[in-house]
C-alpha cells in the first residue's frame, strides 16, 4: 500500500508564521511587468484617474476647511495625520504570530508614539500655553509648573517604556522584540522629525505650512497629469510610472504656481501673521516689509494697446521661487524613497485609507522633506536676524515668567529715574 503524500503538503509548526494581512501586496508577476509600465499605456487609467480625482477633491476640500478654521485646527489635523502614519508603519513588520504570544507589546508602541508627542509638542508650543493662560493667575501657575518638570516627565515616561519592554522579552523571541524596538524608534524618528518642523511653520504663520504643503500637490497633480498624456521615457527605476515628462512639466508647474500662490496668499494677514498663543480669533498684524507690494513699471516693456501698464509683486514672492524649485526638484525625492521602501517589503501602498492614492503615509512621502526645508529656509533666508525692539519683547515674553518680567519692568524704571537725576 502506497503512503499518502497528502499529508507533506501540511505546514509545519515552523512554517505556521503568519504575518499580517498585505492586502495592498504587489503580486510577483506583476511586479515584473510593472518594470516597463508607464501609465501612459495602462488600460485602465481613466478609471484609476477618475477614482484618484474624486479622493483629490475630497481632500483638498477638507484641507481648505480646516485652514479656513486656523491655526489650531491645522495642529490637530496634524496630530491626525500622524497617527494613521505612525499605524500605518507600525503594521508594517507586524507579525500576527508573534504579537499573539505577547499581550500588550502594540500598547508599547503607542506608549512610546504618545511619550514623544508630549516631549515635542511642548517644547514647540509651551510658551504659546503660558501666553494663552497668562491672565489667570491660577492656570499660569499649574502651566508654568508642568512646563518646569515637562522634560523630566518625558523622560521618566520613556524609562518606564523601556522597563515595560525588558520586562516583556520572551525566549526565542528576542530578535523579533528587538526588531520591532528598534523599527518603533526609526518611525518615530521620521514622523516627529516632519512634524514638528511642520507645527513650527503654522504657527511662524499659517502661509509659511500652506505654501509648501500646496506645492506639493500642486507638483504630485501635475506630474500625474503631464505623465498620464505625455509620458514616454521612465525616469527612475523605483517608480516605474513615473516619467521625465512628468517631471520636468510639474516642475514647470509648481515653480510658475509658486509665484502666483504667493502673491494671493501674502495678501491675507490670517495667513501671514504669527501666532503666539492657542487662541482662535483672527489675526491682526503689521505684514512687514516681506508682504507689501512693490509696483513696477511696465509701461517702457508692453505695447500702448495692453491693459496693464505696472504690476505689483511682493517680495515674498521670489523666496517663493526657491521653495518652489526645491519643491520640483529635490522633494519629489522623498517620493521615491518612499518606493523603494515599499519596494523593499514587496507592498504596493503603506495602506488603503485613501482610494486611488493608497494610505496617509504615501501621501506625506514629500511632504515630510518640504517641511523640513521650509522651516530652514524661513530661519535662514526670512526671519529677520536683527536686534529689533519688536524681536527683543518677543523673546522677553516668550522666555521670562510673569514675575521675571515684572522685576526687569522695575529695574528699567529704576536705570531710567537713574539716568534723568544724572542729566539734570
Amino acid at each position: 500500500m502506497q503512503k499518502d503524500n497528502t499529508t507533506s503538503a501540511l505546514p509545519t509548526p515552523a512554517a505556521r508564521v503568519r504575518q499580517r494581512k498585505r492586502s495592498n501586496e504587489v503580486p510577483p508577476e506583476a511586479s515584473k511587468a510593472n518594470g516597463n509600465h508607464l501609465l501612459a499605456d495602462d488600460r485602465n487609467k481613466y478609471r484609476s484617474m477618475w477614482i484618484r480625482a474624486h479622493s483629490t477633491v475630497w481632500m483638498i476640500g477638507g484641507f481648505a476647511l480646516i485652514i479656513y478654521m486656523g491655526h489650531l485646527y491645522i495642529w490637530a489635523m496634524v496630530v491626525v495625520i500622524q497617527i494613521f502614519m505612525a499605524r500605518e508603519l507600525f503594521c508594517l513588520l507586524r507579525k500576527t504570530h508573534e504579537d499573539s504570544h505577547l499581550p500588550g507589546f502594540r500598547l508599547l508602541n503607542w506608549h512610546f508614539f504618545f511619550t514623544a508627542m508630549l516631549f515635542v509638542y511642548g517644547r514647540i508650543l509651551s510658551q504659546r500655553l503660558v501666553n494663552t493662560v497668562t491672565p489667570d493667575k491660577f492656570l499660569y501657575k499649574l502651566v508654568g509648573n508642568l512646563i518646569k518638570y515637562h522634560m523630566v516627565t518625558c523622560y521618566f515616561l520613556y524609562i518606564a517604556g523601556f522597563m515595560w519592554f525588558i520586562l516583556s522579552l520572551k525566549k526565542k523571541m528576542y530578535k523579533y522584540q528587538f526588531g520591532q524596538y528598534a523599527w518603533t524608534h526609526m518611525i518615530l524618528i521620521v514622523v516627529f522629525t516632519q512634524s514638528a518642523f511642520t507645527v513650527a511653520n503654522i504657527f511662524e504663520g499659517i502661509f509659511w505650512f500652506l505654501l509648501p504643503a500646496s506645492l506639493i500637490v500642486i507638483n504630485d497633480i501635475a506630474a500625474y497629469i503631464f505623465g498620464f498624456f505625455f509620458g514616454r521615457t521612465p525616469l527612475i527605476k523605483l517608480s516605474p510610472k513615473k516619467t521625465w515628462e512628468g517631471f520636468i512639466g510639474a516642475s514647470i508647474a509648481t515653480i510658475i504656481s509658486a509665484f502666483v500662490l504667493a502673491n494671493i496668499m501674502g495678501r491675507f494677514q490670517w495667513l501671514t501673521c504669527p501666532r503666539k498663543d492657542l487662541s482662535t480669533g483672527w489675526l491682526h498684524c503689521d505684514p512687514g516689509p516681506l508682504f507689501k507690494p512693490e509696483y513696477f513699471d511696465l509701461s517702457g516693456w508692453v505695447p500702448r494697446w495692453f491693459p496693464w501698464k505696472e504690476v505689483s509683486i511682493l517680495p515674498v514672492q521670489w523666496h517663493a521661487l526657491c521653495v518652489g524649485l526645491f519643491a520640483s526638484i529635490i522633494a519629489p525625492f522623498g517620493g521615491f524613497f518612499a518606493s523603494g521602501f515599499k519596494r523593499a517589503f514587496k507592498i504596493k501602498d503603506f495602506g488603503d485609507s485613501i482610494p486611488g492614492h493608497g494610505g496617509i503615509t504615501d501621501r506625506m512621502d514629500c511632504q515630510m522633506v518640504m517641511a523640513v526645508f521650509a522651516y530652514i529656509y524661513h530661519q535662514s533666508f526670512v526671519m529677520a536676524q536683527s536686534c529689533s525692539v519688536e524681536v527683543i519683547l518677543e523673546q522677553i515674553l516668550m522666555n521670562l515668567t510673569f514675575e521675571e518680567q515684572q522685576d526687569l519692568y522695575i529695574k528699567l524704571g529704576q536705570m531710567f529715574r537713574e539716568r534723568q537725576f544724572r542729566q539734570s
